[in-house]
C-alpha cells in the first residue's frame, strides 16, 4: 500500500513540474509579445479591449495580470516542492 501511494504522490510531483515548466514558458512567451505590442502599438490593439481605452490601461492591466499569473505560479512551485520533499521522506521510510 506504501509503494503504491508514493508511487502516486512522485507521480503528482513529476506532473507539478511539467505544468510549472510549461507555465513559465507560456510567461516568458507573454513577455516577449509585451515588448514588441507596446513598441508597435497597433491600431488594431485598441480596437480589440474596446472604446476609450488608452495604451496606458492596456500597459497596466497587461502588466497586472501578469503579477496574479506569477502569484499563482508562485503558489503552484509551493506545493510541487512539498510534493517533492515529501516522496524524499516516504522513499526514506521505505528503505
Amino acid at each position: 500500500m506504501d509503494e503504491i501511494f508514493t508511487k502516486k504522490v512522485r507521480s503528482a510531483a513529476k506532473a507539478g513540474w511539467w505544468t510549472l515548466l510549461i507555465a513559465f514558458c507560456i510567461l516568458l512567451l507573454s513577455w516577449l509579445l509585451y515588448l514588441p505590442i507596446m513598441a508597435m502599438k497597433p491600431a488594431g490593439m485598441l480596437s480589440l479591449m474596446g472604446e476609450g481605452v488608452t495604451w496606458m490601461e492596456i500597459r497596466t492591466i497587461w502588466l497586472w495580470a501578469m503579477v496574479i499569473y506569477k502569484l499563482g505560479m508562485a503558489m503552484m512551485i509551493s506545493v510541487v516542492v512539498w510534493l517533492t520533499l515529501w516522496v524524499r521522506q516516504l522513499d526514506k521510510k521505505e528503505n
